[in-house]
């Protein structure tokens, strides 16, 4: 696996190098977001204190320093973000790899990492947003909880929920495997970095604080099921960047109101996941990844919102957990239709077709969190898997 992982990591670098000097610009920022993250950090003044922003605070002071030190100038700034996300994604990889011999027999190992190692290199979606960076962060944070580090891993999440709230799910982790007191320090380090920062900006300018931290749930439902039901056809953008100088255009709500408020269907969710937490076996690294799957697979059917570069997120848990063969399949259709929604479709203003890809995509991701089901109800029966079962 060394010597597999010595060709890997070079040859990721290779490829999205050839990447980004094969085309021109435009053709490698394709339909991503790296010219709004431009724009939005040249709003003038600081994110939190001068204006709004619908990020956690690290991922828009990231940007303010990424455009300081490209001078302003577009190009500049582009390709330094595209060479950012391929730092993360080889972090991603890298941990990935570390995770595949924590989790998986040794004779899927190759399989496994040569899979994610192809979709790094050729997926758009590594370098068109800023996800690679939470895929790290929520990688690594898996990782240091499977390995019993509570205080590692709780700041690994921490800095995940810094860019993105999502990876506080990998702390379901920590509440399965670990003693009471150990979970609870973990949460309240992932937890402690966004209150400390949160409070800090509070602190100097309550007004757009306020209104980044509401901003989030006023945007209605889109691209699920829960969008078709509420009558939004539409992506989950927000509006023009002149509105985040107006703390209160935060609060406006977007699109029309949910049918079935959010609130209302978290419950049955909830009580699903609670059902199948209990159930869940501690007896391999396997089966906790799989918990870790499970849960992220059920917060997206809950989402009202889904945005296709969240996909990146599924895939290696896929990877990890299901046998190589179905984990590929769920990796190929994912991909395709998140691929073929945007953007095949919504680029074109084809938004009438969303019935078709949210209907497919939930289908899947129902199939997804039964595999992740079966796999964490799973005893390590295998002899393969005496390898990687947990020490009792």
């Amino acid at each position: 696996m060394k010597n597999y992982l010595r060709f890997a990591l070079p040859a990721l670098v290779l490829a999205r190098l050839v990447t980004i000097l094969a085309q021109p610009l435009q053709g490698l920022l394709g339909y991503g977001d790296v010219t709004q993250y431009m724009h939005l950090a040249q709003i003038p003044g600081l994110p939190f204190l001068s204006h709004w922003t619908e990020y956690p605070p690290l991922f828009p002071f990231l940007l303010e320093g990424v455009l300081g030190l490209s001078g302003g100038q577009e190009h500049v700034f582009a390709y330094a973000m595209v060479l950012v996300f391929l730092l993360a994604d080889v972090g991603s990889l890298l941990v990935f790899t570390r995770l595949v011999r924590l989790v998986s027999a040794p004779a899927d190992a190759p399989g496994r990492v040569g899979v994610y190692f192809l979709i790094l290199c050729v997926f758009a979606y590594t370098w068109w947003y800023f996800e690679p960076l939470v895929v790290f962060t929520s990688l690594l944070s898996l990782l240091l909880l499977l390995e019993g580090k509570s205080l590692l891993g709780g700041a690994a999440a921490s800095a995940g929920v810094l860019l993105k709230l999502f990876p506080v799910l990998n702390l379901v982790v920590a509440w399965k495997k670990m003693r009471p007191g150990q979970a609870l320090r973990s949460s309240l380090v992932a937890l402690a970095a966004a209150v400390i920062a949160y409070a800090g900006l509070w602190a100097v300018s309550p007004d757009y604080t306020r209104a980044s931290l509401v901003s989030q749930a006023q945007k209605s439902s889109w691209q699920t099921i829960w969008a078709l039901v509420d009558g939004n056809f539409q992506t989950g953008n927000f509006g023009p960047l002149v509105e985040r100088l107006d703390p209160s255009l935060a609060q406006a709500p977007l699109g029309r109101p949910p049918v079935i408020s959010p609130w209302l269907a978290l419950v049955p969710f909830l009580g699903v996941g609670f059902w199948r937490f209990t159930r869940a076996t501690t007896a391999s690294h396997r089966s906790l990844a799989a918990l870790a799957g499970f849960t992220w697979t059920l917060f997206f059917l809950w989402s009202p919102g889904w945005s296709p570069q969240w996909v990146l997120y599924l895939i290696p848990l896929a990877l990890l957990c299901l046998p190589l063969r179905e984990a590929a399949l769920f990796s190929a259709v994912l991909i395709f239709t998140n691929l073929l929604e945007w953007p095949v479709l919504l680029s074109r203003g084809l938004f009438w077709t969303l019935p078709v890809t949210v209907l497919l995509r939930t289908f899947v991701l129902v199939g997804l969190a039964l595999s992740f089901d079966r796999e964490m109800t799973a005893l390590p029966v295998e002899a393969g898997q005496a390898a990687y079962a947990l020490e009792t």
